[in-house]
């Protein structure tokens, strides 16, 4: 039988007590972008812009990689626990990447903008940076 991510996550959830109400969604999701934000700070990254809204589309951070002078448009994924089982990637499923590949190049054309980008994950687990996916494909 086939469950979407979101029913997974939820299943997960529930079956180890962590089932969290939207606001404490909410909150672990804005720790982890202000995380994200000084670690990438701290590598030397340039913040353009925070969650950015083209359309219904939204990107979490908008950011200068000034070593290789692009534009990075990253998505922040947040967990409340590390947890191997399921791990904060698992929840940037093709749906999701989609609609982040779609809202940077609204901003892209928006601001004509004709320089080298790309997209990024960065996977927040329990306080703590586990990944920094680099140029991820989601096409």
């Amino acid at each position: 039988m086939y469950y979407s991510p979101m029913l997974r996550q939820k299943l997960h959830a529930l079956l180890k007590g962590r089932c969290h109400s939207p606001a404490e969604y909410m909150r672990i999701g804005m720790e982890g972008e202000r995380l994200a934000e000084r670690y990438l700070k701290h590598e030397g990254f340039h913040i353009l812009a925070k969650n950015v809204r083209m359309g219904r589309d939204e990107i979490d951070l908008i950011v200068r990689d000034p070593v290789d002078d692009v534009l990075v448009f990253l998505e922040v994924k947040s967990r409340a626990h590390a947890d191997a089982d399921f791990p904060a990637m698992m929840s940037a499923g093709p749906t999701k990447m989609r609609k982040i590949l779609r809202a940077a190049r609204r901003w892209i054309a928006a601001h004509g903008y004709d320089g080298g980008y790309r997209m990024d994950i960065l996977c927040v687990e329990g306080g703590q940076i586990t990944q920094h996916l680099r140029e991820v494909s989601w096409e």
